[in-house]
């Protein structure tokens, strides 16, 4: 026995805690946190003496202050008596308005060119291709500067306005076009489009689950269709279908009536649409032969028409790639559309400049930009991952 615990190999010592890797690489993170948090508190402080130094007065209290300038375009009412804030708010809405819609409109043109770059007709598809290599490879701020010289410069005035169709009217003032007139059975219809849109993703959830139960597919399109339009359509002719325009009329040197776009914006929706929309394409035609030929063989061989081939077959398995890419699309249109200051429409980083201007704090006017930016940004991406993580495969 004292022969065996003579004989035992002695337990390894425990190296010293700056020989360990793992306390070693938690020490360097500390470390390096603590330099960055330095770095950025002597900048704050360099930042906050030069200001004093200058007696330029630091701090977001100019915000409760009178703006005193006007803006062109406002989604919100506003006047120059409001505050710097009111004008800040203002310009947020303008951005997310114009970036959302071309988000929209830009995912539209670039699926309709992605899938036209795959077309067996030889017209269409190099037609799309001379799309996306001419807009792809010519800067946004020429493109942007473009549109807006034909709406603004080449366009003719309201008396020779080209009119694109019935009531759409196009001059050096913008694009006028018919509205309805407001009818209070329009909220039932929105209330009853909302229903709509629920009772959709009710009937969608139970078809799934009734295809993987019993195999037999259900109408999902039509009947969904039917239920986001239909219930609207329901309400409106139940009130007795109240359809009333909003005609524009040329009144003097302007039209009046119905609604209006101006130049700078529909220049920046058509540039951040077209230019945007061409990458978005490539990322379609990309996720598409990322697809094994060899599905759309099997549904051709199901008896699938074209159309249901590329609907139900091989966009929801090419989903996968283009959504990663398309994210970092939307994020670019979202942050592309600060060049709106270039043609002068009155977006966030334009707002922002002339109140920089005025009241000569442009560290907190900076701040605010890159603040809303920064979170209009995440909140892009946090939609775009939980879609994606939606449509991902489940690994068994």
């Amino acid at each position: 026995m004292a022969a065996d615990t003579a004989t035992a190999a002695p337990l390894p010592a425990r190296p010293p805690p700056w020989h360990d890797p793992r306390i070693r690489g938690i020490a360097y993170q500390i470390l390096f946190v603590a330099l960055v948090a330095a770095f950025g508190a002597f900048l704050i402080h360099n930042t906050l003496v030069n200001l004093r130094r200058q007696n330029i007065a630091s701090g977001f209290g100019f915000l409760d202050r009178e703006a005193a300038f006007g803006i062109g375009e406002s989604l919100i009412a506003y006047s120059p008596a409001d505050t710097y804030a009111r004008a800040f708010l203002v310009g947020l809405l303008n951005t997310l308005y114009v970036a959302g819609l071309g988000i929209v409109l830009a995912t539209i043109l670039g699926t309709m060119m992605g899938i036209a770059r795959l077309s067996s007709n030889w017209l269409i598809r190099k037609l799309a291709q001379v799309y996306v290599e001419t807009f792809r490879n010519i800067p946004l701020l020429l493109q942007l500067f473009f549109w807006w010289a034909l709406l603004r410069e080449s366009a003719p005035g309201p008396r020779q306005a080209w009119e694109l169709l019935p009531g759409v009217l196009v001059s050096n003032r913008g694009v006028v076009f018919p509205v309805p007139v407001a009818d209070p059975v329009h909220r039932w219809m929105l209330l009853a489009f909302v229903l709509g849109i629920l009772a959709a993703v009710g009937v969608s959830r139970w078809s799934k689950r009734r295809q993987a139960l019993t195999g037999a597919q259900f109408p999902m399109g039509w009947v969904g269709t039917g239920l986001v339009l239909g219930l609207p359509s329901v309400v409106f002719l139940a009130a007795g279908a109240p359809l009333q325009l909003d005609w524009p009329e040329l009144k003097g040197f302007n039209f009046a009536g119905g609604n209006a776009v101006s130049p700078e914006f529909a220049a920046l929706l058509i540039g951040l649409t077209v230019y945007t929309g061409s990458f978005i394409a490539e990322i379609v035609r990309a996720g598409i032969l990322a697809v094994s030929w060899g599905q759309s063989e099997a549904a051709s061989a199901l008896g699938l028409k074209p159309g249901q081939r590329m609907r139900l077959i091989i966009l929801p398995q090419a989903l996968r790639v283009i959504i990663p890419p398309m994210t970092s699309e939307y994020l670019s249109l979202t942050k592309n559309s600060s060049l709106a200051v270039a043609i002068g429409y009155p977006d966030l980083v334009s707002i922002a400049n002339t109140t920089m201007n005025q009241t000569g704090q442009a560290v907190e006017g900076i701040a605010m930009i890159m603040a809303v930016y920064l979170a209009i940004s995440l909140v892009i991406s946090l939609f775009m991952n939980l879609y994606n993580r939606a449509v991902a495969l489940v690994e068994r």
